[in-house]
């Protein structure tokens, strides 16, 4: 059997991954590789997945590239899964949103935007891998800083924070001629 060539290894390692790999993770994977060629060969397999409109894509997802199942199937794959819908309370939404639009933030900062106490909700969050402890502030007590996670990134299909929508257009969905908002799409990677 011949030797696989570099994109059907990409292919693979991003195929049987659990989680987004970045460019440089696949060099690491893949030694005597520049980082440059493997950028390359994972541009080409985002082109070709995107081609092909099957019912799987490459995608930029919390930092590195995961196969993941076409949004538009959802309403079939949900019944494979059966997965548990994330269930988060007004509060827990609001204080997720000002740390995902204020980090690095602390407690209190939290607590003083919301107007109310917020520490168990943060360990709420805490527990669903939704936020992070990110060290600790340079200021008298030491306060906890918080900030997003990877786990976040992924869940609501993010690439980084700054995909975040602006508050201008977060205020556009307010108005009446706002296109409906769609589910996030929340399937496990196809692998």
């Amino acid at each position: 059997m011949p030797l696989p060539t570099l994109k059907q290894i990409i292919e693979g390692l991003l195929f049987s991954s659990p989680h987004p790999l970045s460019v440089e993770k696949l060099r690491r994977l893949v030694p005597d590789t520049e980082k440059e060629r493997v950028k390359e060969t994972v541009q080409e397999l985002v082109s070709e997945y995107d081609t092909r409109e099957g019912g799987i894509q490459l995608v930029r997802i919390a930092g590195g590239y995961q196969f993941r199942t076409a949004a538009h199937l959802a309403p079939w794959t949900a019944k494979l899964h059966q997965a548990p819908s994330l269930k988060l309370s007004r509060a827990a939404l609001e204080t997720l949103a000002v740390i995902a639009y204020r980090q690095p933030v602390i407690r209190s900062e939290v607590e003083y935007l919301r107007g109310v106490d917020s520490g168990g909700i943060i360990r709420t969050l805490l527990d669903m891998r939704l936020i992070r402890v990110a060290g600790r502030k340079e200021i008298p007590g030491r306060p906890l800083i918080y900030a997003t996670t990877r786990h976040f990134l992924e869940l609501f299909g993010l690439n980084s924070v700054e995909d975040l929508p602006s508050p201008e257009e977060l205020g556009a969905l307010d108005a009446p001629t706002a296109p409906p908002v769609l589910p996030i799409d929340k399937e496990k990677p196809v692998g």
